[in-house]
């Protein structure tokens, strides 16, 4: 038998006859040392009650379907504990790199990661960088911070999304572009935003993880919503689920602690205009735009999208910076995907 880990979505083949058939068991799983759940019960009540589930579940609609896809939110893995607490640590002034090191070097996968990706091409120090002191450092909160989120995330977005027509690695490299894009217009537009827009960037579709399943579930009634070519993925989502991945997202966002100007930011990158004049908001949007237009991680959602006719104006950019910034966007998915 087959089984996957739900929490670092790792898997494993498990021989039949080491399976005690017709229990419920729980085992660590070897990779993240996390629990793997399995029901080997077969009878054929349980079957048929978990065909009668599956259809109910599947004819759910409006708010009962609303309540339902929010309580599965706890399914989403959380982000590394390590992580939030470098966060914390670096954004208390009286803070050292000493401290941050100690920290890092509690987790060896973390602290194994950000060696690597520190000696990557795209910042510049390959073969150089040693230790996790000297990481932080060369690099310097800021940059430590993005790698963090990076590191944090890499394994979450790099699923295959049916719903969406997203291959494995798709999502993650739309989200890389998105990410890099914000940092770079924020660079432009107000540079103490840049980590914000980073971090708003690369998790801004994580929404789409937990409603992947349920448009699996009902691709029928998205595809009769979109035949006529008038409406967009977004909208068929609102239609049908009664929210959208943005929604979605932005709780996520909550039960992660993440800050609410990013909060704000995510639950409203489709729709700036609707954020109160979040400046983040906008810089995700005009970077979302943009990932779209390199064709780095465009799924079926892609189509028809559209960007926000004052946002250029709001954030005083003008249309050749758009091609500058895609430059620039492209090589920095291509370096650090390498």
């Amino acid at each position: 038998m087959r089984v996957t880990c739900s929490n670092c979505h790792k898997g494993f083949v498990i021989p039949d006859e080491r399976l005690p058939m017709g229990k419920k068991i729980a085992f660590p799983c070897p990779a993240c040392k996390g629990t793997i759940e399995l029901d080997l019960r077969t009878t054929s009540a349980r079957n048929d009650g978990q065909r009668t589930q599956k259809k109910q579940d599947d004819s759910l609609t409006g708010q009962a379907l609303k309540k339902k896809i929010l309580r599965h939110m706890k399914d989403l893995p959380p982000i590394p504990q390590t992580i939030l607490k470098a966060r914390d640590v670096m954004a208390n002034p009286d803070s050292d790199f000493k401290e941050l090191a100690n920290l890092f070097e509690t987790d060896q996968a973390i602290a194994a990661k950000i060696l690597k990706l520190a000696n990557s091409p795209y910042y510049g120090y390959s073969g150089k960088i040693t230790s996790i002191q000297r990481a932080s450092v060369i690099l310097g909160h800021r940059t430590l911070v993005e790698l963090l989120t990076v590191i944090g995330t890499a394994g979450l977005l790099g699923n295959k999304l049916v719903g969406y027509w997203l291959d494995s690695g798709a999502l993650w490299k739309h989200s890389l572009a998105v990410a890099f894009g914000s940092k770079i217009i924020a660079s432009k537009t107000e540079p103490a935003l840049s980590n914000d827009a980073f971090t708003s960037g690369l998790i801004h579709d994580v929404g789409k993880l937990i409603l992947d399943q349920y448009i699996k579930e009902r691709w029928e009634l998205f595809e009769k919503f979109m035949v006529d070519g008038e409406h967009t993925f977004l909208d068929a989502e609102k239609k049908i689920l009664d929210l959208d991945h943005a929604e979605v997202a932005s709780e996520v966002c909550k039960s992660w602690n993440i800050p609410e100007p990013l909060t704000v930011a995510i639950r409203y990158h489709h729709h700036p205009s609707q954020s109160n004049g979040s400046e983040l908001a906008y810089i995700v949007h005009v970077a979302d735009a943009i990932a779209m237009m390199t064709g780095l991680g465009l799924g079926i959602d892609g189509t028809l999208y559209q960007m926000d006719d004052k946002a250029m104006e709001f954030l005083n950019l003008r249309e050749e910076n758009l091609n500058d910034i895609m430059g620039k966007v492209l090589e920095a998915v291509q370096k650090i995907s390498e």
